[in-house]
């Protein structure tokens, strides 16, 4: 039988099957010796062994579109990171490590910002700005006052859809909303550390509707980049891309170079800074890994 998984915890694998089923499976223990592991989102065959019980087997994983680690899910569409505006205030370094992955991975995808009843138009035409030439589409969303949800369910139709973010920005609001029922417990925001009280913890696939699934994250605070290298790091900045090969050094890694197009670009603002900001802190903290 031919299902998908919608959620994995602990090595049991819950597979939703195209009679309509749901199987709690593990899987065969030549997957271990093979190096393959099951991820949400993958097709994959499995035996039965309790109907009474919807127990099974995996037998196999189809091949997959694409796959990604961090997070670890399979065949998706595009992904969509989840940042509040404000409460808590969004962290600039960790968005542009979560685009720099996803752009490596060639995956489209959407920045939104939640909770847009707390700030000014013209707090949002700063965070527009910010991330105009970022190659992203942006979406302001508001739970509570459910501004923009239609917007945003726009974009995911007829998708699969990773949906990823720091806890306490709203993710579970904005797919309970979706998905019209209460999937997903949420809560409100701890005053001491302004993170959700709630967090999701593990990888789940939900059908929004026919042919849309979202794919839900364990939020997080941080991500490494150290397989990255900090003199390709540029390539993954779309904002560079039509100033590469401007500058007056070949290979410019646009840092501490003179005559530098990008550079020059970020002065005269057709570059934001802040994105640049977030450049060189990556490229530094890269090339300190390099060196040790």
């Amino acid at each position: 039988m031919i299902g998908k998984i919608i959620k994995g915890i602990a090595g049991f694998y819950y597979v939703q099957c195209e009679n309509g089923c749901l199987y709690e499976c593990k899987a065969k223990g030549n997957f271990r010796k093979k190096n393959i592991k099951p991820l949400v989102g993958d097709n994959v065959e499995i035996e039965v062994l309790d109907e009474e019980k919807s127990l099974g087997s995996i037998m196999a994983v189809l091949p997959r579109n694409n796959c990604l680690l961090r997070p670890e899910v399979a065949n998706v569409d595009q992904a969509v990171i989840i940042f509040a505006v404000k409460a808590p205030e969004p962290n600039f370094n960790l968005l542009a490590r979560f685009l720099i992955r996803m752009e490596k991975e060639e995956v489209p995808c959407i920045i939104c910002f939640n909770k847009e009843e707390l700030i000014t138009r013209q707090e949002q035409e700063r965070l527009t700005g910010i991330f105009a030439g970022s190659g992203c589409r942006l979406v302001f969303t508001s739970t509570y006052e459910e501004t923009g949800l239609l917007e945003f369910a726009g974009l995911l139709a007829d998708k699969t859809t990773v949906v990823a973010g720091p806890s306490g920005v709203g993710k579970s609001s904005i797919i309970n909303y979706l998905c019209k029922e209460k999937l997903m417990e949420t809560g409100d925001i701890s005053g001491k550390i302004k993170r959700g009280k709630h967090t999701t913890r593990h990888s789940e696939l939900f059908l929004v509707d026919k042919d849309t699934y979202i794919m839900d994250t364990p939020g997080f605070t941080s991500l490494y980049l150290s397989e990255f290298d900090c003199d390709s790091l540029r390539f993954y900045f779309n904002e560079f891309t039509e100033f590469e090969g401007k500058c007056r050094f070949h290979g410019c890694v646009h840092v501490n170079e003179p005559d530098c197009a990008v550079k020059s670009a970020v002065y005269d603002g057709r570059i934001n800074a802040v994105r640049y900001e977030n450049y060189k802190e990556i490229y530094n903290e890269l090339k300190n890994i390099r060196r040790y």
